[in-house]
């Protein structure tokens, strides 16, 4: 299965999405979302390094 390339604009949504509810796991919102729940942690801990 080829890798896909998701905007900068959703990453970013998926980052918030993630940081604003609580209780979320990674798994749930990846499931929502329809992307991989590697992505998604990739993305959330990118984010927190700046």
């Amino acid at each position: 299965m080829a890798m896909k390339d998701y905007s900068d604009e959703f990453k970013a949504d998926a980052v918030a999405l993630y940081e604003s509810t609580p209780g979320a796991t990674y798994k749930s919102i990846a499931a929502d979302l329809g992307i991989n729940r590697a992505t998604l942690r990739e993305g959330v801990l990118r984010d927190r390094e700046r």
